[in-house]
């Protein structure tokens, strides 16, 4: 991992195969959601996030994830001040991920 704070789709890729116990956040947009997505992800858009901060587990990594990994990135810092220590941002988002994992998966 590059840095405690983030991980590649590669690793992502990796950690989902492995059967390691993991959640998957997506803090875009409905609209976005419904444009593609990563199977199995929970959508939580990033203005939702305190009010939903409950759903979220602390017994296991919080990836998260946007469309380039901006809006992720604010996301995990926020996660981690609220004690989520094990959320983790994906690197370069979705888009990242349909490019370089899944091409099923759309860009936009």
């Amino acid at each position: 991992m590059a840095s405690p704070d983030s991980m590649s789709v590669g690793e992502l890729a990796a950690l989902r195969t492995s059967g390691e116990p993991h959640t998957l956040v997506d803090v875009r947009e409905p609209w976005e959601v419904e444009l593609c997505r990563i199977e199995g992800a929970l959508s939580i858009p990033l203005q939702t996030l305190p009010a939903r901060l409950s759903e979220l587990p602390t017994d296991r990594p919080v990836v998260v994830f946007c469309h380039h990994g901006g809006r992720s990135a604010q996301a995990v810092a926020w996660l981690r001040r609220q004690g989520l220590g094990r959320a983790i941002n994906l690197d370069g988002g979705i888009d990242s991920w349909a490019r370089a994992i899944d091409t099923t998966v759309g860009t936009y």
